[in-house]
Formats: C-alpha cells, structure tokens, sequence
C-alpha cells in the first residue's frame, strides 16, 4: 500500500515515520516533504503543493491513503478534491475546517451548540475594536479571523498590546495572515486563567477516538515569556488532563462538537484538536479548535503511539472508529524545537545545519524548517528542528532530548530550556 502524507512541517515527518512503520505500507510519499524527509529512505519527497496536481498524482501512483497536515491545504479543499475523485483522504472538508481557518466561524458555532468557552466580539472596523478594548481592559486575547500559522493570536497582557495587535491585524497584517472573504476581522476574546492541554481526537464524522494529550508551551521564551509562536516545544501526557478532565473534555466540548456539525449538515472527520484552558477547579473550556494535528504535538504524540497508525487511519476513512483501540507506550515523550534566529516575526534562511545525532528507538530528531541542496542541510523556516526523546518521567524524557540536542549547530538557534517545566514541577 502506498501513502501520501501532505505537508513540509515536523508535524508531517512525524506523520509520515510513524505511517512507514505500517505492516502494510510499501512507500510513503510526502508533499513537499523537507530535508528531513528527503534523507529518510523510507520517506519519498514529491515536489507539489497544488490540490489538483496532488490528485493527479494520487490516481496516477495508485495511493491507497492520503493523510492532511497543515491547515492550508484543507482551507483549500484538498479533502473535497480527492473525495470527488474517490480516492481516500483523512481530513476535513473546506466547510468542516472553517472550524480553524475563521475563528469567528468557531466562536459562533461553540455559542450555538453551548460549548464551552470565552465570552468573545467579532470586528472589522478598526476603531470599533479600540473602543471596545478600551472598555474592556486588560489582559484580553486578539485573535485574526484567518490563518496565519500558529501566530495569528495575542495575549495582550497591557492595553498597549491590545491596541497594536488590532493594527497589526486590521490594518498592516504584520502577522501575515491569509484573511477570509470579507476582508480582515478581529475576534476580541475574554482572557480565561488556567492551564492550557492539547486534546486532539480522530474523527470519522460520527465516531470518536482521543489521542494522547499533550501540552504545548506557546511562548518563545523561558518561564512562558516572550512572544507567541507556532510551538517551542510540548510533551505527552499533560498531567493536568486528569481522568476528570478528560471526561469533561469529551463530554462537554469534544461530543457536542462532532455532533453539532453533523446536525448542521457539515459532518466533521479528520484530527480535530481542541485547545483546552484548564482552571484551577478542572473546568476545561474551548481556547480554539485546529482541524488537524498540532505541531509539535505530534512529534511527541506519535512517539508514544505504538498502534498501526496506517491501519486506525483506514479505519477512520471506513467510518469504523467505533472498532478502534489506540495503544500507548506508557513512558513520557518531550520534544524540543530548535528555532531560527529572529523567529517568530523575522526568522534566518539558508544556514548550513550541522551535528545531527543519529536516530534511536528513544530519541528522534524531526525536521521542520530544512531543505536539502547540493547533499547539505540548511534552514528553511521559523522552526527548524523538533528534537523529541522518551523517558521513564517527565524530568528524564527531558533530559535525553537537551543531552541529544547539545551537538546540533545553525547560526543563530534558538531554543526554550524548560520544556515541561509544569510537568516537572507537579
């Protein structure tokens, strides 16, 4: 069986590793692919991005399973495409993914269905959206209503911040975000107190199956400091996903979701990733929903996944998730992202990466931001590297990942030294 996983991300090596080790699987294609998956000699690089094109080539190679990444491609209606020509894809449709790509579609969709989350005000007009920050206060969460990669929100801390991410994304879209029709809009939120967990699940459009939790650590900075990014780092479980919670979360947030869409004639199927804000009582509420899988998330996620993920895939496409138990390698997985310098707003390219530790059974190096030309390696984007180990506990996953990272070397890297630390300090 071959298999094609689309994206160029450390999300889809992670992806693409762990459907390579399928009893099945043949050959896994991966579009683009990065330099990571260009030295892997399970993994083939294929040079497309464009849905049809992508198609066409699913067809022509016979590709028994196509498996979505990032965001963009579903915002494009990849899943939509390949369903119209019957081939097999795992993904939300265009309308079902509307649940990332406009977060005002989500807002309102979690008020209609009763889910729990922030009180929020949707705005297109600059001026509107001061004057309501303004009589709100601070700390208050802007959000674009589009993608923008992970680093389209601001937890504005000081009215100061508020009013600059309101320019930022109404008026100079500094944070590059691909708006929806209709132009540029603001989602205003409510700042909730907790901790935040990722709580993805599998979805086949009625059925439901949780994956690992994990937790991300957002900011670029120690201690949760610094600017937002797409993710410095994250690990599996997050202890504060109590058995408690997790109920809650499928319950209250996870059910009422799969079932609103369906009811609303959108059936949802694909990774649905619902970010938590977990307050000191074990209330989970909705921070945002991602229509595939998080990264780095993943990276960690499918580490500790010891199932067949090509054979839960097919059965996801089948509609037979009901049927599905996911086994998990009872040890911590913690991955750590090495990023570009300047990143998130303005990150280095080109530079020669050098020192990469060979992979092992506990410790894995998943590429992101690389390319590979002329046989050397260099950086391609904000988030170079995820390097991702597995422990006996938080605090030695930790360590092996740091141990492993030491030898790798790039012009101006940059990496968070306290992945974990909530874990740890529990």
């Amino acid at each position: 069986m071959k298999v094609l996983v689309l994206g160029n991300g450390g999300r889809e090596h992670a992806l693409a590793w762990k459907l390579a080790q399928g009893e099945r699987v043949s050959q896994v294609y991966v579009a683009p692919g990065n330099g990571g998956t260009a030295r892997d000699a399970l993994l083939k690089n294929v040079a497309l991005t464009d849905v049809k094109a992508l198609a066409d080539f699913a067809e022509a190679e016979k590709i028994a399973l196509t498996v979505v990444g990032p965001e963009a491609f579903l915002a494009a209606g990849v899943v939509d495409e390949f369903r119209a020509r019957g081939l097999r894809i795992f993904g939300p449709t265009k309308a079902a993914a509307q649940l990332e790509s406009s977060k005002a579609f989500a807002k309102d969709f979690m008020k209609r269905h009763g889910i729990p989350t922030a009180a929020y005000e949707t705005f297109s007009d600059a001026a509107a959206a001061h004057a309501y920050v303004e009589a709100q206060g601070a700390p208050i969460v802007i959000k674009a209503d589009g993608l923008a990669a992970g680093k389209g929100v601001v937890v504005a801390m000081t009215l100061e911040q508020a009013h600059e991410a309101i320019d930022w994304i109404l008026a100079d879209n500094k944070l590059g975000v691909v708006h929806n029709e209709g132009g540029a809009r603001v989602v205003i939120e409510q700042f909730l107190e907790g901790e935040e967990a990722s709580f993805i699940v599998l979805c086949d459009g009625k059925n439901v199956v949780s994956l690992a939790t994990s937790q991300d650590h957002k900011r670029l900075l120690d201690g949760d400091e610094g600017p937002n990014t797409g993710g410095m780092g994250a690990y599996s479980p997050a202890p504060v996903v109590t058995p408690n919670v997790h109920a809650k979360a499928m319950h209250e947030i996870i059910m009422p979701t799969v079932q609103g869409m369906a009811r609303d004639g959108v059936p949802f199927t694909g990774f649905l990733y619902a970010g938590l804000m977990i307050d000191p009582s074990g209330q989970p509420r909705t921070v945002e929903f991602n229509t595939r899988m998080g990264d780095p998330e993943t990276q960690p996620i499918m580490m500790r996944l010891k199932s067949d993920l090509f054979e839960v895939l097919m059965q996801a496409t089948d509609g037979s998730l009901d049927q599905v138990e996911l086994q998990w390698d009872r040890r911590v997985a913690l991955g750590v992202v090495m990023a570009a310098g300047g990143y998130p707003l303005t990150p280095r390219k080109g530079d020669a990466i050098s020192g990469l530790p060979a992979d092992s059974d506990e410790a894995m190096v998943f590429h992101a931001g690389t390319i590979e030309k002329d046989g050397q390696l260099l950086t391609a984007g904000g988030r170079v590297l995820c390097v991702t180990a597995l422990g006996e506990s938080v605090r030695k996953a930790q360590q092996l990942a740091y141990d492993t990272l030491v030898p790798i070397q790039f012009e101006g890297k940059q990496y968070r030294r306290d992945i974990g630390h909530r874990a740890v300090k529990r």
